[in-house]
């Protein structure tokens, strides 16, 4: 990660942050189909069909660029492209000591010391707007995830017990310190 950000990175560090699918969609900007609808019936050819492309753009990417890449990956101009919703750009909000020694100090005392490490979130949030507005804004994670079970979003969708007390006593922590 470290030669990567220094713009570094050889093609065996790369092949093995590409080979975690978190870190992955942390390098680069992703699309996905997340919907794809067509036709009326079952036993006809569909003379329509839709899909919603899910594209999660990096900050230093623009949406033009990523749209022309879809266009040409879809190479037919019969097919039209719209944005569903178009980005709002907002700025990074500012990681403070009081922040971090505040998140740290519930981090030792809920999970036993392990380490506050700030990541890009690969996931949208309504942040934006509010960063926008003036307040800085953070997300954090306080579940405790299986690395091999990764889930969300998925149709099997599920907490562990123990994971849901933690993050609850976590959040109860952090909004009682905050």
């Amino acid at each position: 990660m470290a030669s990567l950000a220094a713009g570094a990175a050889d093609a065996d560090a790369l092949a093995l942050l590409e080979g975690d699918d978190y870190l992955n969609a942390l390098m680069r900007t992703t699309c996905v189909a997340t919907r794809v609808t067509a036709g009326h019936a079952n036993n006809a050819l569909p003379i329509t069909a839709r899909a919603i492309i899910n594209c999660r753009v990096l900050p230093e990417d623009s949406t033009t660029e990523v749209q022309e890449i879809l266009r040409q990956v879809v190479n037919d101009d019969a097919i039209s492209q719209s944005m569903v919703w178009p980005p709002v750009a907002s700025p990074p909000s500012p990681l403070t000591p009081e922040i971090l020694d505040r998140v740290s100090n519930v981090i030792d005392a809920v999970f036993g010391g392990l380490p506050l490490i700030p990541i890009m979130s690969t996931g949208a949030t309504d942040g934006l707007f509010v960063r926008n507005a003036g307040i800085p804004t953070y997300g954090m994670s306080a579940l405790a995830e299986d690395p091999g079970g990764w889930r969300i979003h998925g149709a099997n969708e599920r907490v562990g017990v123990q994971a849901y007390n933690d993050s609850v006593e976590f959040w109860y922590r952090i909004s009682k310190g905050f």
